[in-house]
């Protein structure tokens, strides 16, 4: 921390600030001083996460324990001198790890060249002097210079300040600008409440002013939340721990195989230096090889699906991540809004109109009839006045180039489109006089030249300005306001604003001098209510996300009023919204917090006025309560919690970059939609992987049981460890990627999400593994026996039978991992064409193994005759029509029904 950071400078006078950090506010610090204090405290710059180094990406590939296991094998296969079984298993890993790395690189770069920010200047008093400067150059001390349009480079304590607005969403989540003072403030403010200072990373939206630093770089609050957000323990993936945990079980799983037969075989008679190297064979057949690669290319197929729908993944098991998700926790501005302000309703004398958009267009409809601002003085007024007294540019017109005040820009916008923008009014209109927004009347005023004399026009608090009205204007012409007529203007505005609505009243008169008093006998035009308005396509994807079993929870950092309102535009929640505050959620714990205490916040629909570290203990709840958790947003506040959550997710065009580096996925398009979409590839991909990881087992189990027993019954060894290399490598990974390429169930997001406990493999899936593997064997063994004793074929020829038996054998098996529910002959696996192309490539690949001299010789395989063949296909369909036969016995829903009832 910096010696001259400055604790609690929001409750502190401009003159202790000054005396506290040996500064005059008027004269700035000497330039040999900031010097001295830049060398002291460093450069004004926020730590950046460090980058994803090349060589850390490619260790992030060696990580998983199956991984671990393969690299045993090999090593054991060159120790024995199996050399070419060896260098087999280590081309697996090299694969694989090309494979994730060379994906994952290309997303790290990716997100760093979204990272590139330009360096900002600001005008600083050093010296009696205001020159421009390095942002970075910034020391505690400096006097930075403010006007509308700047963003703020550090924390600074405001001492000058002429009707400064700060739009602070960045920080706290506020949509509406804040109104600035040199005023001290209470020491429990929340940073909102905090007018006194004005924090790095925020803009001025208007008026000018200036403040002393008294905070730069990690010391400021966006730097601590920065800070917060790259501290904050990101837990592994939830794929990840399935398939480590899959992969502890199949260590032990094979190391008891490969004992028990070699201790058999020893037993048995067998010579000790045969049955070691048997069990190597075993150990290489319960190990499934392609599951790695499988698994990385079914991921990173994933990924660029995502990336095709604008969503950018930064970590490859992220993309399963989205599937198992059951909570998304949301940011609203900027993330269910369009984090812009919108004109939507105009209560006038005798009527509410409201406004609504049909893309660019604007409708105003009162009591279901379409009013016409041409026929209606009232409403053509209001919008008017609303374009008149306005210092806002919509530049080109898109919402990139606008500036000024978020409310000023949403008038002018209204007004444009409408026809009532500057461009469609009269010459004579032209603003002469402009008498700028006062916090202490809160209202402003613009002059305007008319036909007979001059128009002031009058925006500003409702309550400042009602009061300062003596006429209302009316469908029939102006009328005299009395108090009656001011209250019930008053009520209907505390209605509106009770609805989260932000309002301004609107108010004329014509006078004959441009320097006449500016806020004496108005005329009310009405009252406008403006939001930020929900993103066209949130309703319906949090309509879809209710689908799918995902429910959605808004936290935010702005008032409880304006949340609910939004809240319910976005469709969330089920009838009544339960609306839990940030000050209900102080010193929450998720490790001690009681039973009833946690139900009530895990039932809440909304978090409102919630601070960074709330947020971040609020995912961390629900994490421990059992869930996976998404979070969303593109603030700053949003960081940590972005960090923390199970799959982070910023925004990719108006999310800030501390944001985006938290986050585990980046919507290029902002779109919450995008999520939706991105959720139902995870939840393909998760049942993709479930098959072809039950394919890839069953071929597997198969293979050790047929080597087993074999042994056990003293029959010749039926495979060789290159022959079951070459199928696990070969014959059965080009399948099990086709089944990792499926395009999933069309009703998949119709159903809940999964139990977050659930594992790849579970009960009734080791019973599947088991009953195809079982099959296979039962197939494989009998045509090697009856190869050998019925069509009395030499051991080698036997062999290649057993050989080509297991392999077609296999291939068949592809359609055993149907959905149970799915017909026979037309299901998820029949209609991928990825399957039928595995299987011509497999087929004309074990064709090779038999064909091609040299690879016959090195596999062991020597040609068994037509009979042999013959016999070799017919036993291979066995397996398929047992398979088959099972699903229809156990019926369509016997997985599903399991899954429910063990969770998982």
């Amino acid at each position: 921390m910096s010696k001259n950071r400055v604790e609690n400078p929001h409750v502190q006078s401009v003159q202790e600030i000054g005396d506290r950090l040996g500064v005059d506010p008027a004269q700035g610090l000497d330039p040999s001083q900031a010097r001295a204090r830049l060398a002291s405290d460093g450069p004004n710059r926020l730590r950046r996460q460090k980058e994803k180094s090349t060589l850390s990406i490619l260790v992030h590939q060696f990580k998983g324990i199956i991984v671990w296991l393969l690299a045993v094998a090999a090593i054991m296969s060159f120790v024995l001198g199996d050399i070419a079984e060896g260098i087999a298993i280590a081309v697996v890993l090299l694969i694989n790890g090309a494979i994730g790395f060379f994906t994952e690189l290309r997303a790290a770069r990716a997100m760093e060249a979204l990272m590139q920010l330009a360096e900002v200047q600001t005008r600083v008093r050093r010296g009696g002097d205001v020159r421009k400067i390095d942002a970075h150059e910034i020391v505690p001390g400096d006097v930075v210079i403010l006007e509308a349009g700047d963003v703020v480079t550090a924390d600074l304590r405001l001492t000058e300040v002429s009707h400064v607005m700060v739009d602070e969403s960045v920080l706290t989540g506020e949509s509406v600008p804040v109104i600035k003072s040199t005023d001290p403030t209470a020491l429990d403010a929340s940073l909102g409440d905090r007018t006194s200072m004005a924090f790095k990373g925020t803009a001025i939206t208007l008026g000018t002013g200036a403040g002393v630093v008294v905070a730069t770089g990690m010391d400021t609050e966006i730097g601590q939340i920065s800070d917060l957000a790259q501290t904050a323990q990101s837990d592994a993936a939830p794929l990840e721990r399935r398939l480590d945990k899959l992969g502890h079980r199949l260590v032990w799983l094979t190391l008891s195989l490969a004992a028990l037969t070699v201790v058999m075989g020893i037993l048995r008679g067998h010579d000790a230096a045969g049955m070691v190297q048997t069990g190597v064979a075993l150990a290489v057949a319960a190990v499934p090889e392609g599951l790695p690669v499988v698994a990385t290319l079914s991921l990173a197929h994933g990924m660029w699906r995502m990336s095709q729908r604008n969503a950018l993944i930064r970590r490859l098991s992220s993309v399963e991540t989205l599937g198992a998700t059951t909570v998304i926790l949301t940011d609203k501005t900027g993330t269910l809004t369009e984090n812009r302000m919108s004109a939507v309703r105009y209560l006038l004398a005798e009527a509410d109109v409201k406004v609504e958009s049909d893309g660019d267009a604007r409708r105003f409809v009162h009591q279901g009839n379409t009013v016409d601002p041409a026929n209606d003085d009232r409403l053509a007024w209001a919008i008017r006045i609303g374009a008149l007294c306005n210092n806002a540019d919509l530049g080109d017109g898109t919402k990139h180039h606008h500036s000024g005040d978020p409310m000023e820009v949403a008038l002018l916008s209204l007004a444009q489109k409408v026809g009532f923008g500057r461009s469609g009014l009269p010459e004579g209109n032209a603003k002469v006089h402009q008498h700028a927004f006062d916090p202490d009347s809160k209202m402003m005023a613009t002059v305007h030249r008319a036909a007979e004399g001059y128009l002031v026009a009058v925006k500003g608090a409702p309550e400042a300005v009602i009061d300062v009205c003596q006429q209302i204007l009316t469908a029939d012409g102006t009328r005299d306001m009395d108090d009656r007529a001011r209250q019930d203007c008053k009520d209907r505005g505390a209605a509106a604003a009770g609805e989260g609505l932000r309002l301004l009243a609107l108010a004329m008169k014509h006078v004959d001098s441009q320097d006449a008093a500016p806020y004496e006998g108005l005329t009310l035009v009405g009252l406008v209510c403006l939001l930020d308005p929900v993103r066209a396509d949130v309703p319906d994807a949090i309509a879809a996300g209710r689908k799918a079993g995902v429910r959605v929870v808004m936290m935010t950092g702005d008032h409880a009023n304006t949340a609910e309102t939004i809240a319910r535009e976005a469709g969330l929640g089920r009838g009544d919204l339960t609306v839990v505050e940030g000050r209900e959620l102080a010193g929450l714990d998720a490790d001690r917090i009681s039973e009833q205490e946690r139900a009530r916040v895990l039932a809440a629909d909304v978090f409102a006025r919630v601070a960074p570290d709330t947020k971040l203990k609020l995912v961390s709840l629900y994490q421990k309560s059992g869930h996976i958790v998404a979070m969303t947003g593109d603030g700053v506040n949003d960081a940590p919690a972005l960090k923390k959550a199970d799959i982070g997710i910023a925004m990719g065009q108006l999310g800030t970059q501390v944001a985006q580096e938290a986050a585990h996925m980046v919507l290029q398009d902002d779109a919450f939609a995008t999520i939706i979409a991105a959720m139902r590839q995870g939840r393909v991909i998760f049942d993709n992987i479930r098959k072809f990881v039950v394919y890839l087992m069953s071929c597997n189990v198969s293979e050790v049981l047929v080597v087993g027993i074999a042994v056990g019954a003293g029959l010749p060894t039926p495979l060789l460890p290159l022959q079951i290399l070459f199928l696990n490598l070969v014959t059965d990974v080009f399948p099990a990627f086709a089944l990792g390429l499926g395009r999933g169930d069309e009703n998949i997001m119709q159903k809940p999400p999964r139990d977050p406990a659930q594992e790849i493999v579970n009960r009734p899936r080791w019973v599947l593994i088991g009953i195809l593997g079982a099959a296979i064997t039962v197939a494989t063994l009998a045509a090697f026996v009856l190869a050998l004793y019925w069509l009395g074929l030499e051991s080698g020829a036997a062999i290649t039978v057993a050989f080509l038996t297991l392999a077609l054998a296999q291939l068949w098996n592809v359609f055993n991992v149907r959905d149970p529910g799915a017909g026979v002959f037309r299901n998820e696996v029949t209609r991928n064409v990825y399957v039928w192309g595995a299987i011509v490539l497999c087929l004309g690949l074990i064709g090779l193994a038999l064909w091609v001299p040299w690879l016959a010789r090195l596999l062991g395989l020597p040609d068994p005759g037509w009979d042999g063949l013959a016999l070799a296909v017919g036993a291979s369909l066995v397996p398929l029509f047992l398979g088959q036969c099972w699903h229809i016995i156990a019926g369509p829903d016997w997985l599903s029904r399991h899954d429910k009832a063990h969770g998982g």
